[in-house]
């Protein structure tokens, strides 16, 4: 049987796991690339590669993406920030896409997050914009689309994305039209993930799991790997590590056609 595998990490830019002071955990990128290859994935989706710098600032070359793909050297890559945006809150930030075959028809689709207000730090703000990445590439001999994203998390703004549906509408719409073999991975930060299953199912999607725990701060699901009809998922796994506040979640897949 002729599988390939997927990889779906936030790395929280590097930054480890401490269960005493999660916010002062140090940052070890490679303890990060460590995590990665020891999945030996055919396909690697990354969230929240860099760290976002005061201002919103935008550091080119991306160093973190540029560590991983010094290490990385079988695979192809590329990497895209969000909108720049001076708001930006210092958390992680940026996407990229690893692939052992070549990338082609690369795209970014910007995500608009709608103006809610709520306090950081002492400020009244709003929240900046998303994004998701796409590529198609060739696993045994059949092209796939690949998409990564990650969705602003609505329950930190005591709010829902039920009252605010245009993010996960629009990536909707780009699953809607694919024909092809396609897959979705990304941190979709919804703590209800019933209905983000349900909203994607009329589009022909599935997630691989929906049972386990993907974040240490919360028992949520945040992180999924959706898949159309052309796939089958044979395997999968939620794989604890301590190399980000996210658990790491790996799928094989077969082509059913």
């Amino acid at each position: 049987m002729k599988t390939f595998r997927l990889l779906q990490f936030n790395m929280q830019f590097g930054q480890g796991w401490d269960e005493a002071a999660p916010d002062a955990a140090p940052i070890r990128i490679e303890q990060t690339i460590a995590e990665i290859r020891r999945h030996d994935a055919d396909v690697i989706m990354l969230q929240e590669v860099e760290h976002a710098l005061p201002e919103g600032r935008q550091v080119e070359p991306a160093p973190n993406y540029t560590r991983l793909r010094e290490t990385l050297r079988d695979y192809d890559s590329w990497f895209a920030y969000p909108k720049a945006d001076p708001r930006e809150l210092p958390f992680g930030i940026g996407l990229a896409i690893f692939s052992r075959t070549p990338l082609r028809e690369r795209r970014k689709i910007d995500l608009p997050s709608p103006p809610v207000e709520f306090e950081f730090e002492g400020r009244r703000t709003t929240p900046t914009d998303r994004a998701m990445i796409g590529a198609k590439t060739t696993l045994l001999g059949r092209e796939v689309q690949l998409f990564n994203t990650h969705l602003l998390a609505f329950f930190m703004l005591h709010t829902s994305s039920a009252r605010h549906p245009e993010q996960r509408r629009r990536v909707v719409a780009e699953l809607a039209a694919c024909e092809g073999p396609t897959l979705l991975s990304g941190d979709f930060n919804v703590s209800g993930h019933d209905a983000l299953i349900a909203q994607f199912a009329p589009a022909g999607f599935s997630t691989v799991q929906r049972t386990k725990t993907t974040w240490r701060r919360r028992p949520y699901i945040l992180d999924h790997i959706f898949y159309n009809a052309p796939l089958r998922a044979v395997q999968h796994a939620v794989s604890p590590t301590l190399a980000s506040d996210h658990h790491a979640l790996v799928a094989d897949f077969e082509f059913s056609e």
